[in-house]
């Protein structure tokens, strides 16, 4: 017992000693701010342990922007909401899964004709919802990604601007083989649509975290049809000028991707292994620089006001091109 006791009081001091080494005086004021402007709070039990995080995300931030300074690299990044999560633990927020149907669907081809215009931005023509947050706990990225899609398609119809319901497809989709807060696929959310429709935002809020389905919400639109995009970004392109916003899916396993603030992101160490889902909806190039305009589902205080410009024509970085998809409405 003796022994024991000896041990645990070895263990506490290591632990007490590694967490008065993360603490630097100098990020106290940081540090202090960053919990204020994100409303942060937490137990005695974690704070020193997320401090201890966070400023290693800081130094993390730190030395990349002294690189870009020094043309390095073609982003910056900054501290933002997630400054106290690790890598794993940002990346248990990340829901696509690959659906092995989509090369089922009929596929989208490039035609090189008509060419497409250099540029295109469907925020500037109204086919794009305000920036959403599917939060910290729900692993929903599908649907936000799904319903960007649908609102889009439907502005193209009708002309009306609709936020359509996340929380529709989290409760009421699992019987097409999503999973809720627990990943999903955008091309099963619009198998439901196309044969339920979805509900209006406003009618069915989002709550971020599995519920019962409403089925007394009153749908607005349906999916009649949806369409897969052939995997290449010639292909995207074509589609994102000719359809409007894309549904895809990326790969964001990385500290980089978490952290990011502006700029060009382009990240040699990206796979094809998507993991999270996202929206096309534009493209552009900056100084001879072309970049697909994503928006993302993280909240405004994330990227460029909740949107990051991923290098474009740079060898399928991220595998932007390998899952897209959209739908009819």
């Amino acid at each position: 017992m003796q022994v024991f006791v000896v041990f645990l009081v070895a263990v506490v001091t290591a632990v007490a000693a590694a967490s008065s080494f993360w603490k630097d005086p100098a990020l106290e004021d940081p540090w202090q701010e960053w919990k204020g402007l994100h409303g942060k709070q937490y137990s005695e039990e974690t704070e020193s342990y997320r401090r201890m995080v966070w400023e290693d995300n800081w130094r993390f931030i730190e030395q990349h922007n002294q690189e870009h300074a020094a043309g390095k690299h073609s982003y910056k990044l900054g501290m933002n909401h997630f400054g106290d999560l690790t890598d794993q633990e940002f990346n248990k927020m990340n829901g696509f899964h690959p659906d092995p149907a989509l090369r089922k669907l009929p596929v989208f081809n490039s035609t090189g004709s008509p060419v497409p215009p250099t540029s295109i931005d469907w925020r500037d023509k109204g086919y794009v919802t305000r920036v959403k947050d599917q939060g910290d706990t729900c692993e929903s990225c599908w649907a936000f990604s799904a319903t960007g899609a649908l609102e889009g398609q439907l502005f193209k119809k009708t002309g009306r601007l609709v936020s359509l319901s996340e929380q529709d497809l989290v409760d009421c989709s699992k019987t097409y083989g999503n999973k809720g807060c627990n990943k999903g696929f955008m091309t099963k959310a619009f198998e439901y649509v196309k044969d339920n429709g979805i509900a209006s935002e406003a009618s069915y809020p989002y709550r971020a975290e599995d519920g019962t389905c409403n089925t007394n919400a009153r749908k607005v639109t349906r999916c009649t049809r949806y369409t897969a995009v052939n995997q290449n970004e010639r292909a995207l392109q074509d589609a994102v000028a000719s359809i409007g916003p894309v549904s895809v899916a990326i790969d964001t396993a990385h500290r980089s991707f978490k952290l990011y603030k502006s700029g060009i992101y382009y990240e040699p160490n990206c796979t094809r292994n998507a993991n999270h889902a996202v929206l096309v909806v534009g493209y552009g190039d900056s100084d001879g620089k072309k970049f697909w305009i994503l928006k993302n589902s993280y909240g405004k205080k994330w990227g460029e006001g909740g949107y990051i410009r991923l290098a474009k024509n740079k060898d399928n970085n991220c595998g932007v091109a390998d899952h897209g998809v959209f739908p009819d409405v």
